[in-house]
């Protein structure tokens, strides 16, 4: 997730790994991979989320705990979740970015 990530610190961008029929909770690790990636982009100015909240907000439940994520420029992801919300599925309240 470095690797993928790092060029969207440099030059902008979103990183996306959202759910799967595979992989209904996600696949990357909450405590090992969205979080400290999403604290230092949040630090650079981004925003990072598993489509509905904050990935630095989501409480953790288990030690090896999968999240989608949404991760990089704040406007590239608030329009990753616009596009959900067209496609049904998100609603206005569920974004919490667009509510607040």
């Amino acid at each position: 997730m470095v690797a993928d990530l790092h060029p969207n610190l440099l030059k902008g961008g979103i990183f996306i790994y959202p759910v799967t029929a595979l992989a209904a909770n996600g696949k990357l690790r909450l405590v090992y991979e969205c979080n400290p990636m999403a604290f230092i982009v949040e630090q650079a100015g981004g925003w990072a989320t598993n489509g509905l909240d904050r990935i630095l907000d989501l409480e953790v439940t288990e030690q090896h705990q999968r999240s989608p994520v949404f991760i990089g420029s704040a406007a590239m992801v608030i329009q990753a979740e616009l596009f959900m919300l067209e496609a049904g599925e998100l609603s206005f309240s569920d974004i919490p970015l667009l509510t607040t």
